[in-house]
C-alpha cells in the first residue's frame, strides 16, 4: 500500500478527484450503509477535504470546516474509508491527520461531530466526548461529540 495524502480546497479538486470522492461516499453511504439521503449538500465548496489516494484510486476521504461554517466549533465530516482498505486502519490514521489540519489551516483545536452511534468507540479513541443523546439522522443513529 503507498497511500498519498493531499489535502485541496473545492476549487482546487480536478474533475477526476471530485469523481471519486462522490463515488467513494456514494459506494459506502447510500449502498454500503442502504441509506438514500441527499449527499450533494452545498456544503463541499466550503469545506477542505482530506483525500487518501491509493494507485490513484481515493481510499479515505474527510470533509472539514472552520467555526462557524457547520458547527460552531471546526468540525469533521464525511469519515470514510474504502471497504478494501478498511484493514490497514486507515481510519485511525485518516482521524489523526484530519484533526493535524485542523490545528494547522483553522488553528482551532476545539471540534465537534456528528457521529454514527457505532462508531463511538472509533471517535473516543481520538479524544472525542459524547455531548448529545442519540438522534436519527437519515434514519441512522448518530451522536454529537466533541473534542477540545
Amino acid at each position: 500500500m503507498d497511500v498519498k495524502w493531499k489535502i485541496k480546497r473545492f476549487e482546487a479538486l480536478s474533475v477526476f478527484e471530485l469523481y471519486n470522492i462522490m463515488q467513494l461516499r456514494s459506494e459506502v453511504f447510500v449502498v454500503e450503509q442502504n441509506c438514500v439521503y441527499q449527499d450533494v449538500d452545498g456544503k463541499d465548496e466550503k469545506a477542505l477535504h482530506l483525500i487518501a489516494e491509493d494507485q490513484g484510486i481515493t481510499v479515505a476521504y474527510c470533509r472539514l470546516f472552520k467555526p462557524n461554517e457547520y458547527f460552531t466549533e471546526a468540525s469533521i465530516g464525511r469519515v470514510i474509508v474504502k471497504a478494501s482498505h478498511r484493514d490497514q486502519k486507515l481510519g485511525h490514521i485518516l482521524m489523526k491527520e484530519a484533526i493535524e489540519v485542523v490545528k494547522v489551516e483553522f488553528n482551532e483545536t476545539k471540534i465537534t461531530i456528528s457521529a454514527q452511534l457505532y462508531l463511538k468507540k472509533f471517535y473516543e479513541s481520538h479524544g472525542f466526548i459524547q455531548t448529545s443523546e442519540t438522534y436519527l439522522e437519515d434514519d441512522i443513529p448518530h451522536i454529537e461529540m466533541k473534542r477540545s
